[in-house]
């Protein structure tokens, strides 16, 4: 049997908000993150387990995507000097079809680089294109709402 291969998807988004005030609302407000977000395909976040601005906090997401309601349970490491957060998936449809899947995010001057890694259960499985594009639909809506004030 052939080893899994790790993947990586990349994408960069244009800010409007500052880094400092996007990474500030990413790490210690995204209870917040479903009332900020006019996507009504978001539904909630819970937690799961810490509390919710401890890192190493378990939080569980609730969220309907091409249609369908799916959950994602994270695990937080947060990077204050990189400004830099990984949700790393512990639960949820995404392992579903992927064996590992983590979800990285790092803001600098006014770009918010998203980063996806993940390897595939079978090389049949799809990258998690559906994934990122949520994310990155997210990210406008709060970048948005930050500019708005």
């Amino acid at each position: 049997m052939a080893k899994a291969e790790m993947c990586v998807l990349e994408e960069r988004v244009e800010l409007k908000s500052s880094a400092e005030k996007f990474f500030m609302f990413l790490k210690s407000q995204n209870q917040q993150i479903p009332s900020n977000v006019h996507s009504e395909k978001l539904h909630a976040v819970e937690i799961h387990e810490g509390e919710w601005n401890t890192p190493g906090s378990v939080k569980l997401w609730k969220y309907n995507i091409e249609g369908k309601e799916e959950i994602f349970k994270e695990r937080v490491i947060i990077d204050e000097v990189k400004k830099k957060i990984t949700y790393v998936a512990v639960g949820g449809n995404a392992l579903e079809l992927y064996k590992s899947y983590k979800a990285i995010v790092q803001v600098e001057k006014g770009i918010l680089k998203l980063r996806i890694e993940y390897e595939k259960l079978n090389e049949h499985i799809p990258p998690p294109n559906k994934y990122q594009q949520f994310i990155i639909n997210i990210v406008k809506d709060i970048d948005a709402n930050l500019v708005k004030g």
